[in-house]
């Protein structure tokens, strides 16, 4: 069933329109051959991925630092592997995995068709806690960026999703207010709380078959947003 009233749509962007995982499994082959580390990739992210995601929840919790984040998750994970890396090592690893994040851009199925049946009718906007310098890199190299009219990232505003200053800061930043904006993204607790929260309606981007238990409206193909918008 269509949303009423709604005019300005809020995408998250990592694992929500920007193939995050599989970026980021082609960046760490890239970087492991410049700095020649012998470990097999497929071993290597089985002990990473979830190492990983514990620290952005650190990191969005405000528990860790961006620099902490981005060197303990390569060093807990070479420990746990029992790969002996010096830590000028991970320092160089950690700049170059930054570096060479933008060069590769899979986009989920279906994110140009989606993005162009949107822009007819609303506003398009994104709210990321990704890091500045590789979000805009990432949308621009991908191009999807002349989709949105505004851009915010917790390193702009200070805070990051779920907290409730990053979206209203997002839309006093596109000029428009909750009630007639909708957040779309994969995180239940930083993009659907997060928006829930402060009155925007959601829906959640269910790319790990995870079964809400609540009147979430949710999604497992980017396309099926066009039963809602």
């Amino acid at each position: 069933m269509k949303i009423k009233n709604i005019t300005d749509v809020f995408f998250d962007l990592d694992h929500t329109l920007w193939d995050f995982d599989k970026n980021s499994a082609l960046t760490f082959e890239k970087i492991f051959e410049i700095n020649k580390i012998e470990v097999e990739i497929n071993k290597f992210l089985d002990i990473y991925l979830p190492i990983n995601l514990n620290y952005w929840k650190l990191y969005r919790e405000d528990k860790v630092s961006k620099e902490t984040l981005r060197f303990g998750r390569l060093n807990d994970a070479f420990l746990a592997l029992e790969v002996e890396v010096g830590r000028e090592v991970i320092d160089k690893l950690s700049d170059d995995y930054i570096e060479h994040l933008s060069s590769f851009n899979h986009l989920f199925d279906n994110t140009f068709e989606i993005l162009d049946y949107l822009n007819e009718n609303y506003s398009l906007h994104i709210i990321t806690n990704g890091f500045d310098e590789v979000q805009h890199k990432k949308m621009a190299k991908s191009n999807i960026l002349h989709y949105f009219n505004t851009v915010t990232n917790s390193e702009m505003v200070g805070v990051k999703k779920p907290n409730p200053k990053i979206f209203n800061y997002a839309l006093d930043l596109a000029n428009t207010k909750a009630e007639t904006s909708i957040m779309i993204g994969d995180s239940f607790e930083a993009d659907i709380l997060g928006a829930k929260n402060i009155g925007m309606d959601v829906i959640f981007f269910d790319v790990n078959n995870i079964t809400l238990n609540d009147d979430t409206k949710q999604i497992d193909n980017l396309l099926s947003l066009r039963h809602y918008l």
